[in-house]
């Protein structure tokens, strides 16, 4: 349905974030998943002249056989489908695999927005949505998949100690005082280490917006709070009162832990 699309542009002519395919020039593969032909077509058809190479599928078993056929970099993925929805898929997709998400939808509920924040999708687009604003997406979120925030680059401290747990930069694993590895998203393992480089300072959400997401936060302000939900999970936190992660009201959130920095 071509209502759904705001087409305020026309189409004109014209990579996962691994660093030879940029220099090998080979065009980012995106998934578009819809129920929607036009909007399959659309998308396929501008995405393609915008330089990318595009796939696309109907349903959860075109997205999985699209998945074992080839890896996408990105995956566009509707919320409002019949069977399984986005919402279903999005929880399936990043149990298995941190490629990147972002969400349409013909609703603009913010919470809506929230949950699929919290499922681990990286961006939310309502329609109709001007194709424009969808590729300004697709770049930030690929730019931030790729991207090392200066506090991750090679130089920084291999190992972090903290309240029993261990943090392993390189290998991105997080260890419990049990001695069991506990999994971590792209997203808990970048606000992790965040944390950890600033410890028993406050941050802002602004701040942590800034270093996460190094994109204006917009309407997705609230997708830290999700986020910083999500860690206290992984770090078995009491949501109500945490011990590690504590809220400071009106302010932010302040690591509460020393840390321990090892080669």
């Amino acid at each position: 349905m071509r209502a759904l699309l705001h087409c305020d542009t026309k189409f004109p002519a014209g990579k996962n974030g691994l660093r030879y395919k940029r220099l090998m020039n080979v065009p980012d593969h995106i998934l578009v998943v819809d129920d929607d032909r036009d909007i399959r077509d659309l998308l396929g058809e501008y995405l393609r002249q915008q330089g990318y190479r595009v796939s696309t599928a109907a349903d959860g078993r075109g997205l999985r056989a699209a998945m074992a056929n080839s890896q996408p970099d990105l995956v566009i993925l509707d919320v409002m489908m019949p069977g399984e929805d986005g919402l279903t898929l999005c929880r399936e997709l990043r149990a298995r695999s941190e490629v990147p998400v972002i969400m349409l939808t013909a609703r603009g509920d913010e919470t809506d927005r929230i949950v699929g924040l919290e499922l681990g999708a990286d961006d939310y687009v309502a329609k109709p949505f001007s194709p424009r604003e969808l590729l300004a997406r697709i770049k930030s979120v690929l730019r931030r998949a790729r991207a090392l925030p200066e506090n991750l680059r090679s130089g920084d401290s291999g190992s972090f100690r903290f309240a029993g747990w261990t943090l392993e930069a390189e290998t991105r694993n997080l260890t419990s005082p049990q001695g069991v590895v506990v999994s971590l998203s792209g997203t808990d393992y970048r606000l992790l280490k965040i944390f950890v480089d600033h410890p028993n300072r406050v941050l802002t959400r602004d701040q942590l917006i800034d270093l996460m997401l190094e994109r204006e936060a917009g309407p997705f302000d609230r997708a830290i709070d999700v986020q910083v939900s999500r860690l206290r999970q992984r770090l078995g936190e009491d949501a109500r009162e945490p011990a590690i992660i504590k809220t400071v009201r009106g302010q932010g959130y302040v690591f509460a832990a020393h840390v321990e920095a090892g080669a």
